[in-house]
């Protein structure tokens, strides 16, 4: 600035801009916005500084640019906060109720970090709403599909997911869930922390609390009664939609290792599924359509994983397991009948 007086003029500018406006922020966005304003400025000093590069007149254009630049967002920064304050607390939170979601599309998964700071994973063919801005008393997203979250423990403002007609309500902990619209149950497995599950419509009922390396399976239609696996007498697909089960994960096993987050770890894992419920997973985990040509094959069951295959591998590899199909790839469609 003592080199140029136009730099200096600008200087004063700002100065006089801040002292003018800072009344109206509150000491935290004051202290937030002054360290945003260092931190530009400091870089705008080491990017300008290349005095055995550029002539003396070139330097000082550069200087002049970047603070340019520098002064412009913190005026566009000022103007935002002033235009963002003077709008109804309705039409924001309106605003952020319409963000997009956070989408995973099938044949993909995604990582994204929430304004929180929690960090969520979404699985094929998930997406992630935002249910208010992450600004008031509670942090509430509504989930399709399956994700794992990372949650940023805030003891006063809980986090909750909503999901087919249920509440997840946490303060900080990781924990999977899985809710897919052609799924019977939602699942949700906790490794660590707290969790309250609650159904919609039964607020006033006492909510199933979680322990770590627990897993709920909660029908989607009404479930009123606790079972647990060891007292259960009855498989799970014989027991009444009433009821949900708690089971216990094997703790001992690596999270990479384990059933429940092994898509995170790019590995495709089934158990006793039937061909209809696996196709599901495969439409999502290679983005094809799977078509059945006979309703009989929707019966057969299959055990295994994928990890490295690709969708033609995999069906070979499903029918060396179960020979009992047959299959066709076309383009992105897959049919499948019964073998002659």
């Amino acid at each position: 600035m003592r080199q140029d007086e136009e730099l200096q003029q600008q200087y004063d500018v700002l100065v006089h801009i801040w002292k003018e406006k800072h009344g109206y922020i509150n000491d935290e966005d004051n202290t937030n916005a002054r360290n945003t304003i260092s931190r530009i400025i400091n870089r705008a000093a080491v990017e300008s500084d290349d005095t055995e590069i550029f002539s003396t007149r070139r330097k000082r254009w550069n200087r002049r640019r970047i603070f340019l630049t520098a002064s412009s967002f913190i005026l566009l920064l000022t103007a935002g906060w002033f235009w963002l304050s003077s709008k109804p607390v309705d039409a924001i939170a309106k605003k952020a109720e319409q963000q997009d979601p956070i989408v995973a599309n099938n044949g993909s998964r995604s990582r994204s970090l929430l304004p929180d700071g929690t960090t969520v994973w979404l699985n094929a063919g998930s997406k992630l709403h935002y249910e208010n801005d992450f600004n008031g008393s509670s942090r509430e997203v509504r989930l399709e599909g399956e994700a794992f979250f990372d949650v940023v423990k805030q003891v006063d403002r809980p986090f909750i997911v909503h999901t087919s007609g249920i509440d997840i309500r946490v303060l900080g902990t990781a924990f999977n869930v899985k809710s897919y619209p052609e799924d019977k149950t939602v699942e949700t497995t906790l490794y660590r922390g707290l969790v309250q599950v609650s159904r919609q419509e039964d607020i006033a009922k006492k909510p199933i609390q979680l322990k770590p390396n627990e897993k709920l399976i909660l029908p989607k239609q009404a479930a009123k009664e606790e079972v647990k696996l060891s007292e259960a007498k009855t498989p799970l697909a014989k027991q009444t939609p009433a009821s949900f089960i708690i089971t216990h994960i094997d703790s001992t096993k690596k999270e990479s290792e384990r059933f429940e987050t092994a898509w995170l770890y790019s590995r495709l894992e089934f158990r006793g599924d039937s061909f209809e419920e696996l196709a599901h997973k495969l439409e999502r985990w290679y983005n094809v359509t799977i078509v059945f040509a006979d309703e009989k094959v929707k019966y057969l069951n299959f055990n295994g994983s994928f990890e490295k295959e690709n969708v033609d591998q995999a069906f070979k590899a499903l029918q060396a397991a179960v020979p009992l199909f047959k299959y066709k790839i076309k383009d992105n469609e897959i049919s499948v009948g019964l073998s002659q």
